[in-house]
Protein backbone atom coordinates (compact mmCIF):
# COMPACT_ATOMS: atom_id res chain seq x y z
CA UNK A 1 0.00 0.00 0.00
CA UNK A 2 1.05 3.60 -0.58
CA UNK A 3 1.75 5.99 2.27
CA UNK A 4 -1.58 7.78 1.76
CA UNK A 5 -3.43 4.48 1.99
CA UNK A 6 -1.57 3.60 5.20
CA UNK A 7 -2.42 7.02 6.60
CA UNK A 8 -6.10 6.49 5.80
CA UNK A 9 -6.11 2.94 7.18
CA UNK A 10 -4.59 4.01 10.50
CA UNK A 11 -5.82 7.57 10.93
CA UNK A 12 -2.19 8.67 11.14
CA UNK A 13 -1.01 11.73 9.21
CA UNK A 14 1.45 11.09 6.37
CA UNK A 15 3.91 13.44 8.03
CA UNK A 16 3.88 11.27 11.16
CA UNK A 17 4.40 8.10 9.14
CA UNK A 18 7.46 9.69 7.56
CA UNK A 19 8.70 10.59 11.05
CA UNK A 20 8.26 6.99 12.18
CA UNK A 21 10.32 5.93 9.18
CA UNK A 22 13.05 8.47 10.02
CA UNK A 23 13.14 7.11 13.57
CA UNK A 24 13.59 3.54 12.32
CA UNK A 25 10.16 2.41 13.52
CA UNK A 26 8.56 1.75 10.16
CA UNK A 27 10.36 0.32 7.14
CA UNK A 28 8.70 0.60 3.74
CA UNK A 29 9.96 -0.97 0.58
CA UNK A 30 11.02 1.51 -2.09
CA UNK A 31 9.96 1.27 -5.71
CA UNK A 32 12.43 2.14 -8.45
CA UNK A 33 10.69 5.50 -8.63
CA UNK A 34 11.51 6.08 -4.95
CA UNK A 35 7.90 5.84 -3.80
CA UNK A 36 7.21 4.02 -0.55
CA UNK A 37 5.27 0.78 -0.44
CA UNK A 38 4.10 -0.72 2.81
CA UNK A 39 3.26 -4.36 3.39
CA UNK A 40 -0.04 -5.72 4.63
CA UNK A 41 1.25 -5.77 8.23
CA UNK A 42 2.09 -2.05 8.27
CA UNK A 43 -1.25 -0.91 9.80
CA UNK A 44 -0.67 -3.24 12.78
CA UNK A 45 2.87 -1.88 13.17
CA UNK A 46 1.59 1.71 13.14
CA UNK A 47 -1.11 0.89 15.71
CA UNK A 48 1.51 -0.74 17.91
CA UNK A 49 3.80 2.31 17.60
CA UNK A 50 0.89 4.58 18.54
CA UNK A 51 0.02 2.41 21.56
CA UNK A 52 3.60 2.48 22.80
CA UNK A 53 3.79 6.24 22.31
CA UNK A 54 0.50 6.60 24.21
CA UNK A 55 2.11 4.59 27.01
CA UNK A 56 4.74 7.32 27.28
CA UNK A 57 7.63 5.58 25.56
CA UNK A 58 9.92 7.71 23.39
CA UNK A 59 10.60 6.63 19.82
CA UNK A 60 14.20 5.62 20.60
CA UNK A 61 12.94 3.15 23.22
CA UNK A 62 10.24 1.84 20.89
CA UNK A 63 12.92 1.24 18.25
CA UNK A 64 14.99 -0.70 20.80
CA UNK A 65 11.95 -2.74 21.86
CA UNK A 66 10.91 -3.75 18.35
CA UNK A 67 12.98 -6.97 18.32
CA UNK A 68 11.05 -8.05 21.43
CA UNK A 69 7.62 -7.59 19.87
CA UNK A 70 6.00 -10.85 18.88
CA UNK A 71 4.07 -11.44 15.67
CA UNK A 72 0.76 -11.17 17.54
CA UNK A 73 1.75 -7.70 18.82
CA UNK A 74 2.40 -8.72 22.41
CA UNK A 75 5.64 -7.71 24.03
CA UNK A 76 8.13 -10.37 25.12
CA UNK A 77 9.58 -10.42 28.60
CA UNK A 78 12.92 -9.09 27.31
CA UNK A 79 11.35 -5.63 27.52
CA UNK A 80 10.20 -5.90 31.12
CA UNK A 81 13.15 -4.05 32.68
CA UNK A 82 12.85 -1.16 30.23
CA UNK A 83 9.10 -0.88 30.77
CA UNK A 84 9.55 -0.98 34.55
CA UNK A 85 12.16 1.80 34.36
CA UNK A 86 9.75 3.98 32.41
CA UNK A 87 6.96 3.25 34.87
CA UNK A 88 9.23 4.26 37.74
CA UNK A 89 10.08 7.46 35.89
CA UNK A 90 6.38 8.22 35.47
CA UNK A 91 5.77 7.56 39.16
CA UNK A 92 8.58 9.98 40.04
CA UNK A 93 7.18 12.67 37.77
CA UNK A 94 3.69 12.17 39.19
CA UNK A 95 5.07 12.56 42.70
CA UNK A 96 6.97 15.72 41.72
CA UNK A 97 3.85 17.14 40.06
CA UNK A 98 1.78 16.39 43.17
CA UNK A 99 4.30 18.31 45.29
CA UNK A 100 4.26 21.20 42.82
CA UNK A 101 0.47 21.20 42.87
CA UNK A 102 0.40 21.30 46.66
CA UNK A 103 2.80 24.28 46.66
CA UNK A 104 0.75 26.14 44.06
CA UNK A 105 -2.51 25.46 45.91
CA UNK A 106 -0.86 26.81 49.06
CA UNK A 107 0.16 29.99 47.27
CA UNK A 108 -3.34 30.47 45.93
CA UNK A 109 -4.88 29.95 49.37
CA UNK A 110 -2.44 32.38 50.98
CA UNK A 111 -3.12 34.98 48.28
CA UNK A 112 -6.89 34.60 48.65
CA UNK A 113 -6.65 34.84 52.45
CA UNK A 114 -4.53 37.96 52.17
CA UNK A 115 -6.95 39.56 49.68
CA UNK A 116 -9.94 38.77 51.93
CA UNK A 117 -8.14 40.27 54.92
CA UNK A 118 -7.75 43.53 53.01
CA UNK A 119 -11.47 43.73 52.27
Amino acid sequence: MKIGELAAATGTPVRLLRYYEEQGLLEPDRLDSGHRRYGDGAPAVVRRIRALLDAGLPTRVIRDLQPCIRQDGTIAECTLETLQEHLEGLDNRISALAETRTSLAGLISATQAHEQALV
